[in-house]
């Protein structure tokens, strides 16, 4: 079994959208996904004949539009753990929104990292924020559900986050929530903070990791730095894993073609 590939397409910064495609997928890649900023402030600004076009872009070149990440990067302002009720209500309503435009674009995954729309508040605690991040997530988890979406909890490490910063708290928090649409996701770079091995940590919560961000701890594509993802890749074959393996990068250099090459090009000799 290959792995499947995708490229989050923050990394073409600049590229409109069907140029975006055409590359990534003369890359290798079958799937791209979508960091919802890059196309708008705000998604419900994102017409229907438009939200058609960005699936059928995709798809005329082989692609499949995997989901969504980076979601609440905007609108500004916006907290699932904010001690105010109405801009609770709003955060949820748009991820209600962000769960509808994945739908339409013909995406199967939504990835919250978001950690400072996230964080625990001043003065709350842990009990407090989890509580408020349950009640908002499952209006958009019910509509997931409706449409086969699953929605990722993403662990990010300190200084990022306060919040979720290990997969264990990702798992616990999936418990809590008792849906059928709440899963979590291997994210290398932020995997490699944890002071585990990052194969182990696939052992572990396997049947939770619903998608796999690629990597360096370094924050640059893989085969860019020293993670060695061979055995993260054994690992996650070993437990059958079947998602997407998206590159996402934080470091944009030198260029988005040689990241989208050299990435794929790294991840396909660590399979062999």
């Amino acid at each position: 079994m290959s792995m499947r590939y995708s490229i989050c397409n923050e990394t073409f910064q600049g590229w409109d959208w069907e140029p975006t495609c055409r590359h990534v997928a003369r890359a290798g890649y079958e799937g791209i996904e979508i960091a919802p900023f890059t196309l708008a402030p705000d998604v419900r600004e994102i017409a229907q004949d438009d939200r058609t076009r960005i699936r059928s872009a995709a798809e005329a070149n082989g692609l499949a539009v995997v989901g969504l990440h980076w979601l609440l990067v905007s609108p500004k302002g916006l907290s699932v753990t904010s001690p105010d009720p109405d801009l609770r209500r709003r955060t949820t309503e748009y991820l209600v929104a962000l769960t509808q435009f994945c739908a339409d674009i013909g995406g199967g995954i939504m990835v919250f990292g978001s950690p400072a729309q996230r964080r625990i508040e001043d003065g709350d605690t842990y009990e407090t924020a989890a509580q408020r991040y349950r009640e908002c997530l499952l209006p958009a988890l019910d509509l997931a559900d409706e449409h086969g979406i699953t929605l990722c909890i993403e662990p990010l490490p300190q200084p990022e986050a306060n919040f979720i910063l290990t997969l264990d708290e990702a798992a616990e928090i999936i418990a809590q929530l008792g849906h059928p649409a709440a899963a979590t996701i291997l994210d290398v770079k932020s995997a490699s903070s944890e002071g585990r091995p990052i194969p182990e940590l696939v052992e572990r919560h396997a049947r939770l990791i619903a998608h796999v961000h690629a990597n360096d701890a370094n924050r640059r594509g893989p085969g860019f730095g020293d993670t060695d993802f061979r055995p993260i890749l054994a690992a996650l074959k070993r437990n059958r894993y079947d998602g997407f393996v998206s590159v996402e990068v934080f470091d944009y250099s030198p260029d988005p073609e040689t990241i989208a090459s050299k990435s794929i090009q790294y991840m396909k000799e660590c399979e062999l």
